[in-house]
C-alpha cells in the first residue's frame, strides 16, 4: 500500500531501487516466524511429511510471499519515479509492506496510476506462479503445491488491495477519482477514509458471520487475525480521514485567520502614544520598531494594563514590551502549506511572530492561534 510519509523507518537496508532504500523492518522477523508456524500444519497435511520439512517448506512459502509484497511495492515506486514522484523508501514490515514518498502525488492521474500498479503486479505474479505450476511442476509434487499456494496468495493480495477503501490501494484509486471529479484532494481522502472504515468492519463481520451461517463457530486463529487486520485497516482509514480534514485546514490557512492586526510605533514612543495608536486602529497589538525598521518587540498587553493611566505618558513603550528575536518574522502574503511551513520555521525563534507584507508589519501571529485554527 502506498502512503506519503517523509521519514525513513528503521531497519536493515537490503539495497537501493529508484534512488530509495529497500528496508527490512525488525517486525518482519516476527511476521516470518508467525506465518511459518501457521502454515506448517497445512504443509504437513499436504505432504504427509514430518520433522522439519513442513517448517522449511512453510518458510520458503513465506519468503516467496514477502518477495511478492516487495514486487508490489517496487511497482509503486518505479511508476511514481517515472511520473516525477520520488520514492523515499520501500519497507517490508509485520503487515506486509509500504512505499514511502517525499511528497504527495501531484495529480489525481499519478496517484491512481501509482496505486493500481501494485495490485496489478500481484495479479501478474499470480498468473506466472500458476502457469509455472501447471506447465513445469509435476502434478502432486511439493513444488506444484508451493507454486499454486503462491498464485492463490498473490491473487488474493492483488484483489483485496483493489477494494476501494484507504489504506488499501483501491482506496487510493477512489481518493484520486473523487479528487479528479471535485478538484478537492482532501475530500477524496475523507471519502476514501470513511469507505476504508466500512471495509475494516466488513472484514471482521465476514470472518465472524460466515462460519455461523455454515452452522459452526469461528476458530480462534481466524478471529484473532480478523481483529488484527480490521484494527490495522481501521487505523489507516481513520488516519486518512484526519489527514483530509487537517489538509483542508492547512489549505485554508491565511494571515487573516491566524494573525492579529497590529500597529507599529518607534522605540522612543510612550505607552500612551502606543495605546492611542492601537485604539485608533481598533486593535490591541502593538509592534515596536528598531531604528532600522525591523520589528524588535511587541507590547505585552498584561504588563501595559498594570501601568497606571497617569504614568502611561511618561512610560517608554519598551518598558512593557517583549523582544522579538531576529527570524521571528513571516511573509504575511503566503497562504496554505507555504504559510504553515514559514510559521513553523519562524516559531523556532519564539511563540510570537511578526507578519510583514510589502515591508510593513501588519499583524502578530501566536503559535497557539495557529494550532487552534488547524484544530478547528
Amino acid at each position: 500500500m502506498s502512503a506519503p510519509r517523509p521519514e525513513r523507518p528503521s531497519g536493515w537496508v537490503l539495497g537501493h531501487v529508484a534512488g530509495a532504500p529497500v528496508v527490512l523492518a525488525p517486525s518482519w522477523l516476527l511476521a516470518a516466524v508467525v506465518l511459518t508456524l501457521v502454515f506448517a500444519p497445512s504443509v504437513r497435511t499436504w505432504t504427509g511429511g514430518g520433522g522439519a520439512l513442513p517448517y522449511v517448506v512453510a518458510l520458503v512459502f513465506v519468503v516467496l510471499l514477502f518477495a511478492s509484497v516487495l514486487v508490489h511495492e517496487l511497482a509503486h515506486g518505479l511508476v511514481a519515479k517515472a511520473r516525477g514522484q520520488q520514492p523515499h523508501a520501500f519497507v517490508l514490515t509485520l503487515w506486509g509492506g509500504h512505499t514511502t514518498f517525499g511528497g504527495a502525488a501531484p495529480t489525481p492521474a499519478t496517484s491512481a496510476l501509482v496505486a493500481v500498479v501494485g495490485p496489478v503486479a500481484n495479479l501478474v505474479l499470480a498468473g506466472g506462479f500458476l502457469l509455472v505450476a501447471l506447465q513445469v511442476a509435476p502434478e502432486g509434487s511439493l513444488l506444484r503445491t508451493v507454486l499454486v499456494a503462491g498464485a492463490v496468495a498473490n491473487g488474493f493480495v492483488g484483489l483485496f488491495n483493489l477494494v476501494p477503501g484507504l489504506p488499501l490501494d483501491g482506496g487510493r484509486i477512489l481518493e484520486a477519482g473523487v479528487w479528479a471529479a471535485t478538484g478537492d484532494r482532501h475530500r477524496g481522502s475523507i471519502v476514501a477514509g470513511w469507505t476504508g472504515r466500512v471495509v475494516a468492519v466488513g472484514v471482521v463481520v465476514a470472518v465472524l458471520v460466515r462460519p455461523w451461517l455454515a452452522g459452526r463457530s469461528p476458530d480462534l486463529v481466524s478471529v484473532v487475525w480478523a481483529a488484527l487486520i480490521g484494527a490495522f485497516l481501521w487505523s489507516g482509514a481513520s488516519a486518512a480521514v484526519r489527514a483530509g480534514r487537517s489538509g483542508r485546514a492547512v489549505e485554508a490557512l491565511t494571515l487573516q485567520r491566524v494573525g492579529r492586526p497590529a500597529v507599529v510605533v518607534g522605540a522612543q514612543a510612550s505607552l500612551a502614544q502606543a495605546q492611542a495608536t492601537a485604539a485608533a486602529a481598533q486593535t490591541a497589538e502593538v509592534v515596536v520598531l528598531a531604528p532600522d525598521g525591523r520589528p524588535a518587540a511587541y507590547v505585552d498587553t498584561e504588563a501595559a494594563a498594570r501601568v497606571p493611566a497617569d504614568l502611561a505618558g511618561t512610560t517608554n513603550v519598551v518598558a512593557v514590551s517583549t523582544p522579538l528575536p531576529v527570524g521571528a518574522v513571516v511573509d504575511g502574503s503566503l497562504t496554505g502549506d507555504a504559510l504553515l511551513r514559514a510559521l513553523s520555521a519562524a516559531s523556532a525563534h519564539g511563540p510570537v511572530i511578526a507578519a510583514v507584507v510589502a515591508g510593513r508589519v501588519v499583524a502578530l501571529v501566536r503559535t497557539g492561534d495557529v494550532v487552534a485554527a488547524l484544530r478547528a
